[in-house]
């Protein structure tokens, strides 16, 4: 059988507009031509986050966080704003660890990283445009009363389409930018490991500053709070491993 035409470009375009998931994965999923995939490694991180969020159901359920239908929704609001915090922080830490990775860098390859840095930002700048329709879209009339008669009924259908399209592309694309670190294995394969290392960490401080999950014993609430960076540091070692089968290693990485 011939293999399928590849789509057009007005093709794609459709298919972005009709399809936010479709668009979330062209947004948020590594591209890069050359980039070495090593099956295992992509198996390693959708585990990763399974086993993460069966955890966190584990922990509600057998402690009696989740007792009732109200409890379930506020369990899924509290599992939302943990993601989404998680994104938050691993926002403000990308800048940070990629800046060391490239100032490391030696001759073209730190202009070539810098290069390759532009696809994650452009992943980032998606994901806060996606949030910021919500506000506008949801804000009570005496916020947004002069705005919404401007554009009138047409633009308020205009603008809940939006909303509802960026839903979507929001609630997969904040998945997809924790499971592949804001696509940075597109500016190397060792940078995403390194970066989930530095997350987890910083994630398991910020709950313990904060006292997360209070209605847990102490011990399972700590085991529960630092086991999960001992787990991804475990798992992110194993997976620069890996790549360094594939003669990727940091050396290599910062020398021309």
């Amino acid at each position: 059988m011939p293999p399928a035409p590849e789509p057009t470009r007005r093709q794609r375009i459709l298919r972005c507009v009709r399809n936010p998931l479709y668009t979330a994965q062209l947004v948020f999923r590594p591209s890069r031509p050359g980039r070495v995939e090593d099956p295992s490694v992509g198996r390693l991180q959708l585990w990763r986050t399974l086993l993460g969020i069966a955890a966190w159901v584990w922990l509600a359920v057998t402690y009696g966080l989740v007792s009732d239908e109200g409890d379930v929704k506020g369990a899924l609001s509290d599992r939302f704003s943990q993601s989404w915090i998680s994104v938050l922080v691993l926002i403000c830490t990308f800048p940070v660890v990629v800046g060391a990775f490239v100032v490391a860098a030696q001759g073209e390859q730190r202009r070539l990283y810098l290069r390759r840095a532009l696809r994650s930002l452009g992943s980032i700048g998606a994901l806060m445009g996606a949030m910021a329709t919500f506000p506008l879209a949801m804000a009570p009339d005496p916020v947004t009363k002069g705005f919404r008669d401007f554009i009138g009924l047409p633009g308020k259908i205009v603008l809940g389409l939006m909303c509802l399209w960026s839903a979507g592309f929001a609630l997969y694309g904040i998945g997809l930018a924790l499971v592949h670190v804001l696509r940075t294995a597109d500016i190397h394969e060792l940078v995403p490991p390194s970066l989930a290392i530095v997350l987890s960490w910083e994630l398991a401080l910020i709950d313990l500053i904060t006292g997360a999950y209070p209605g847990v014993p102490l011990l399972a609430r700590a085991l529960f709070i630092m086991g999960a960076p001992a787990t991804v540091t475990a798992l992110s070692w194993w997976e620069m491993r890996r790549l360094r089968g594939h003669g990727l290693t940091l050396r290599q990485a910062l020398r021309p």
